[in-house]
């Protein structure tokens, strides 16, 4: 598994394409969840070509599914304020060598110098109903925070209505061009560093925003 602390994720260069940040709520069908939201309006917000990649996806969803997008863009600030949390909870665990310190905090934060939500090129993501209820995925989006780890990566057993509507988001998502980040079945992003090494891209399309 390639996490984000992998050196061959930082080694790749952007050439940012200048797209803009653009609001996901002017879909309206892509539903636009509150509950991370930020006091500048970040996490509504992800690069055009994202957005568009979004609504590609909602279209390849079955009917009586939806996307409910918990957040998009993140300050880099924000970011680093996340990183060094969590990596302070993992040091407090007894993990005390930098690199294994780094990687570690790496699986649920990404280091802000490559992280894709900074680049508006990733969401953190969901499926809900037609009543905007969010489905059973065998685990909470940010389960990370509560303990709950193990229901984490995209490949983890849980129960089959719950691996079911995995491989729903899943099929929509890959259909549009997004690529998981698999410690987190919720993470899906387009255009950044990470995504360029999976597709074997030799650039990232976008940088910092």
């Amino acid at each position: 598994m390639i996490l984000l602390s992998d050196p061959r994720v930082v080694a790749l260069p952007i050439r940012d394409c200048g797209e803009p940040l653009v609001e996901i709520a002017s879909v309206t069908a892509i539903r636009l969840d509150p509950r991370e939201r930020d006091e500048a309006g970040a996490y509504g917000r992800v690069r055009a070509g994202v957005l568009e990649r979004l609504r590609v996806a909602a279209d390849e969803l079955p009917d009586g599914y939806g996307l409910l997008v918990l957040e998009g863009h993140r300050e880099s600030a924000e970011q680093a304020r996340r990183f060094a949390h969590h990596e302070d909870r993992i040091r407090r665990s007894g993990v005390t060598d930098p690199a294994e310190l780094r990687r570690r905090t790496s699986a649920f934060v990404s280091p802000v110098e490559v992280a894709p939500h900074c680049a508006g090129a990733a969401v953190d993501l969901t499926l809900a109903d037609t009543d905007g209820v969010e489905m059973d995925m065998g685990g909470a989006v940010n389960a990370h925070r509560s303990g709950d780890e193990n229901s984490c990566p995209m490949d983890a057993p849980v129960p089959a209505l719950a691996r079911r509507h995995r491989e729903i988001l899943a099929s929509a998502m890959t259909a549009a061009s997004f690529v998981n980040y698999p410690t987190e079945w919720w993470h899906w992003s387009y255009g950044d560093r990470y995504w360029a090494l999976h597709t074997n891209t030799d650039h990232a399309l976008y940088g910092p925003a």
